[in-house]
């Protein structure tokens, strides 16, 4: 078990499991930290490890977005997931600047490592997301640490596709609800990118960039699932630059990316609740039927 002090603030029955939220101080961000933990029946009843669903949710978010609006309990329930979700940024840490605007600062930690002044030494939220979270969760609840998928929205959805490029070894499946696919390019990734990593060696941008980073992705083969609403203003707008991610991914034949464009559909959480079932079970797919699949893709 964790050596790390968990204090659990609420849990509600759901589904035949329960949706609880935690706290615990940070090393890597710095702060106190929320994340949410859905235990599906399959724990409480059957006393089973479980594979595990990390969600990383979109700018302005907390854990409470998502694991109150989607819906996606009677999915977790259904197919027995352990689904983990963090805030999106340290928070209340008094820096300057922090909270001028809604897409930078908190709210809005990118899910990068920050390497310039003030940020470096606590927007650190993909060390925190992709390492501490990960062996916190591991070392706190029965899961299948073997058995990881990760999935976002937005700004998450970014940052689930980045996270998983740069840690196939502990990703096995991955998907995404309009993300921003391509941050080097649109104008929240460069506002973001400038501020967190400074604007002097833009190379480095690419690091966490989807459209840059699945051109060299080296790991286990794998079926992305992108989804998308046709009438989602920011996709008008070019903020989230799908098509870019569906070139770059044509060059690298270990990626098959499935982009779902849904007609009518905008960037709210009312449209993540029509489709979060088909998450579930491509994910369900790649983490309980991952043998199988391999199998169908030649691997």
């Amino acid at each position: 078990m964790s050596s790390v002090a968990l204090k659990e603030v609420s849990s509600n029955k759901c589904q035949g499991g329960f949706q609880k939220v935690f706290t615990h101080n940070s090393k890597e961000v710095g702060c106190e930290m929320r994340f949410g933990v859905y235990l599906p029946p399959q724990v409480l009843e059957e006393q089973k490890k479980c594979p595990v669903l990390l969600w990383l949710s979109g700018l302005t978010c907390t854990e409470q977005n998502f694991i109150s609006k989607s819906g996606f309990q009677e999915s977790a329930a259904e197919f027995g997931f352990i689904v983990v979700a963090p805030d999106t940024s340290p928070r209340n840490l008094n820096l300057p600047g922090e909270s001028d605007s809604w897409d930078f600062g908190q709210g809005a930690g990118f899910y990068v490592d920050a390497t310039v002044d003030p940020w470096k030494k606590n927007y650190r939220m993909y060390s925190y997301v992709t390492k501490e979270l990960f062996d916190l969760v591991n070392a706190s609840f029965p899961t299948l640490p073997e058995k990881w998928g990760i999935f976002g929205h937005s700004m998450g959805g970014h940052g689930a596709l980045t996270c998983f490029f740069k840690n196939p070894e502990k990703f096995k499946s991955v998907s995404a609800f309009a993300p921003i696919c391509n941050p080097i390019n649109c104008p929240w990734g460069q506002k973001a990118f400038a501020g967190y990593l400074g604007d002097k060696d833009k190379e480095a941008w690419k690091q966490y960039d989807a459209s840059e980073l699945v051109k060299v992705y080296k790991g286990h083969d794998v079926e992305i699932l992108v989804d998308q609403g046709d009438a989602d203003d920011f996709y008008k707008q070019g903020q989230l630059l799908p098509e870019n991610l569906v070139k770059a991914s044509d060059v690298n034949e270990k990626v098959s990316l499935n982009v779902k464009m849904r007609e009518g559909y905008d960037h709210s959480y009312y449209y993540i609740a029509s489709f979060i079932s088909d998450h579930f079970e491509h994910h369900n797919k790649w983490l309980v039927e991952v043998d199988e699949t391999l199998k169908k893709l030649g691997a």
